[in-house]
């Protein structure tokens, strides 16, 4: 299942760990319920945080992509990878 950075959930640290059992969709009616679930567990998610907010369902559809939240996070994606996507996306 693809979480609301666009990633497979399979590669996201907190599922690895064991704690987290899967994301949604930004826009997805439990994704509200995520976040403070995670919360709970003492673990965030500011990419699915931005991705509720900005009303998107994955980062990659999101007009800012890639934008200064995931520059922060370094997670899922390196500065490197966000660089090569905004390259592109200048094109």
């Amino acid at each position: 299942m693809p979480a609301a950075c666009g990633m497979a959930c399979e590669v996201c640290s907190i599922r690895e760990k064991g704690i987290c059992p899967g994301c949604v969709a930004g826009t997805d009616a439990k994704a509200p319920a995520m976040v403070e679930w995670l919360k709970k567990m003492g673990f965030s998610c500011p990419v699915l945080e931005c991705a509720i907010k900005s009303k998107v369902d994955y980062c990659l559809r999101c007009e800012k992509f890639p934008c200064d939240v995931l520059y922060q996070a370094e997670f899922p994606y390196s500065k490197k990878l966000l660089d090569m996507f905004k390259a592109v996306l200048k094109k």
